[in-house]
């Protein structure tokens, strides 16, 4: 499956190439990157034997292709290099909304899969939904997101939408509730550097510990909510009208839509 060309290696694509040297899945000779604007993993990458912009002519050596450019951008970069890939090269595609018959038509027919990562995929500790029609394709999906993190297979192309606004954008909606947590401490009463202190180390552990036991949200909310304290009192605002189950709803049916809208 390698050399891997990866076409774009921003925050998603770097966070990849960050993944694999970590973890040793793939090793920096692995790697061809195409990248008008390198940043720090497309460079350390070189520093450890990847090919950084080569000329045209050497991405037919490619047998993996990553499209891992904007979804805005990702005709441009088909246009530019399908005609130099060698006939059996897989597309894995991380471009949001793009449905898998346009990429495989832009890139000439070749066999493709659609990913949705996440970038905790730098520390092995990513998510990623994978959808192929193509068991080859699939398997190649696999190869490349199992040394990163959780993969999970999805049955239908559609749902890539819902993966996206559920797992894919997740993480911009946890730092969200991060900043507004540490900004109610502050008007609380805490200083700037507690309630950053206080509100990350307490979300981290409580995601650890979520991780580690394997219960249910549900449970593990009632296992630290004591009946008339002030956890209760705080969720009867969380949970109330208006609250977070109406507002997630409406979050991830807009980046739903805008999914669509991005693949049409």
């Amino acid at each position: 499956m390698t050399p891997i060309l990866m076409l774009g290696a921003g925050r998603m694509g770097g966070a990849m190439i960050e993944g694999w040297l970590a973890a040793g899945a793939f090793a920096g000779a692995d790697l061809i990157i195409r990248d008008p604007q390198p940043g720090p993993a497309a460079l350390a990458a070189e520093q450890a034997g990847a090919t950084l912009n080569p000329p045209d002519a050497e991405l037919a050596r490619a047998h993996t292709v990553v499209l891992a450019v904007k979804p805005q951008l990702w005709r441009e970069a088909a246009g530019e290099t399908a005609a130099w890939l060698s006939s059996g090269a897989v597309v894995v595609s991380i471009a949001a909304g793009v449905m898998s018959r346009d990429i495989a038509k832009a890139f000439g027919g070749r066999c493709v899969a659609r990913v949705m990562p996440t970038t905790a995929a730098a520390i092995g500790q990513g998510t990623a939904s994978l959808y192929a029609d193509d068991p080859a394709a699939l398997a190649r999906a696999h190869a490349l997101f199992e040394p990163l993190g959780a993969v999970v297979d999805l049955n239908d192309e559609s749902l890539m939408h819902a993966a996206t606004a559920v797992s894919g954008s997740a993480p911009a909606y946890l730092y969200a509730f991060i900043e507004a947590l540490e900004a109610a401490g502050v008007e609380a009463g805490l200083s700037s550097r507690e309630a950053q202190r206080l509100a990350r180390s307490t979300l981290t552990g409580a995601a650890a510990l979520l991780a580690r036991n394997g219960g249910e949200p549900a449970e593990l909310r009632r296992q630290v909510t004591s009946p008339g304290g002030t956890t209760e009192a705080a969720l009867d605002v969380l949970l109330g009208d208006g609250g977070l189950p109406p507002l997630l709803r409406e979050a991830v049916a807009a980046a739903v839509r805008r999914s669509r809208e991005l693949g049409a």
